[in-house]
């Protein structure tokens, strides 16, 4: 799951749609959503680097590193550092978020590489200051450039919801934008502000642990939160161009060079969970069971076993039609094994003897209207 979203990253969007958008939240018990996006980051520049992908410039929002520590995690996983500058923008939103250094709202570091954002309030500066930075790279036209904010969260604490919103969605209606994706700690936040991040992506990744957070009462349970604290349920949500939404999972670890997922093992207690619910009777049948159910004869089967199938017209009780033959209470039928002939009889029973035959005469004639 986590190689399809790679892959949706890197094909990036289609002409005359919005571009793909992805999700990552975690929580206090699964503080694992920062790896998640730096290993996103990192499989994205290399896809750039080495011309894989639609974009060719990557615009990284800063809020919650620097960007030297960007710098060394990208040469810490084989990225070459010393090309940056003709794939990497840092708008650098983490040194001086408020301005109280300097009054400049903008500042350009030497190297061009990195802008200090000095108002992150303002959402309609920052937004051009994204565009300005993907597009001194790709420059204008139909070249396209992704954009990656490594904590939504933070940005919510200087701006409402509607403004975050709108500064997402026209990004991802830009037409230069390739794609867009962001980190957000769920439990810091109103569901329902979760819920608008998560109906503007394309794509949801949510962590989750192992050992649900309702189950740590006994000490087994919470040994077992202990040797899996660096693990984890991935949970991803993808929408399909129909309106479609397929839901996937599997497991990561997280481990000293970084994340890794691999697909939920048929052995894992994860997986092996009976969907029968706890009750007290039991819901499975064994084997004797099975076939005597296989064996029972439903009301609308035939017997087969040779003798007259009585069928009661409905009129009489059949105890009357046994005595009295003359009336035609009942229609007796030979059922054989074996169908000799290819032909068949309808019989035609009166609901009463004042009952006419059929004729071309109305039946409403005698009514008085």
């Amino acid at each position: 799951m986590a190689e399809t979203i790679c892959r949706a990253l890197r094909d990036g969007a289609l002409e005359g749609e919005y571009a793909p958008a992805l999700t990552i939240k975690d929580t206090l018990s699964t503080p694992f959503g920062f790896h998640t996006f730096t290993h996103f980051l990192c499989n994205l520049s290399s896809n750039i680097l080495s011309a894989k992908s639609q974009s060719q410039c990557l615009v990284l929002v800063a809020f919650s590193k620097s960007p030297s520590f960007y710098y060394d995690l990208l040469k810490s996983r084989g990225i070459d550092i010393q090309t940056s500058k003709n794939w990497l923008r840092i708008l650098d939103c983490y040194s001086d978020p408020l301005g109280w250094k300097d009054g400049d709202s903008m500042e350009l570091v030497p190297n061009a590489i990195e802008k200090v954002c000095k108002n992150v309030k303002d959402l309609d500066k920052l937004l051009s200051s994204i565009l300005e930075l993907g597009k001194g790279v790709v420059g204008q036209g139909k070249v396209r450039f992704s954009v990656a904010v490594d904590s939504v969260s933070g940005m919510l604490r200087h701006a409402s919801v509607s403004s975050v919103a709108s500064l997402i969605n026209n990004l991802r209606s830009h037409g230069q934008v390739s794609c867009v994706f962001w980190l957000i700690h769920s439990d810091l936040h109103e569901v329902r502000t979760t819920a608008v991040l998560e109906y503007m992506s394309s794509m949801v990744a949510s962590l989750e642990p192992i050992v649900a957070i309702g189950e740590k009462g006994s000490s087994e349970n919470i040994f077992s939160l202990e040797q899996n604290s660096g693990k984890g349920k991935f949970n991803v949500r993808l929408k399909r161009r129909n309106g479609r939404v397929k839901a996937m999972s599997e497991e990561f670890h997280v481990e000293r060079p970084g994340i890794k997922f691999m697909v939920i093992s048929s052995g894992s207690g994860v997986v092996n969970k009976t969907l029968v619910p706890k009750v007290q009777f039991n819901l499975q049948l064994s084997e004797k069971e099975l076939a005597d159910r296989e064996n029972v004869v439903l009301p609308f089967e035939h017997q087969g076993n040779g003798k007259d199938v009585e069928i009661y017209d409905g009129r009489r009780s059949l105890s009357l039609g046994q005595n009295d033959l003359a009336t035609p209470v009942l229609t007796n039928e030979k059922l054989h094994a074996k169908t000799d002939q290819g032909k068949g009889e309808i019989h035609y029973l009166r609901d009463s003897d004042d009952e006419h035959p059929d004729s071309d005469e109305d039946p409403d004639d005698d009514l008085d209207i």
